[in-house]
């Protein structure tokens, strides 16, 4: 299994429920085993920096690529990007048990 994990920082404080319901097209994406898309709680003693947090799991590098290849992927980036101002990604893997 690979867990794929994205952190977002808005430009605009505002904007973060924009940037929610944007990434949140994701969710509709079949080739997930399990997706969410949620506001950051900042509870952090030592940074709370990141706004978004789209953490997600999925079977195979197929099914991640596949995701990444749907259109409602295409279409949350485009709503997102201009919204957005840091992006940090981390894809790992996790062995079954």
């Amino acid at each position: 299994m690979i867990r794929h994990i994205v952190l977002f920082t808005a430009k605009d404080k505002c904007d973060i429920d924009k940037m929610i319901d944007g990434l949140s097209l994701l969710m509709a994406i079949p080739h997930a085993r399990r997706l969410e898309v949620t506001r950051n709680r900042k509870t952090d003693q030592l940074g709370n920096d990141i706004d978004v947090v789209v953490y997600g799991e999925f079977d195979s590098e197929a099914e991640l690529a596949a995701y990444k290849a749907h259109d409602l992927y295409h279409e949350s980036t485009k709503r997102v990007r201009p919204l957005r101002d840091l992006r940090f990604a981390a894809d790992y893997d996790v062995k079954s048990e």
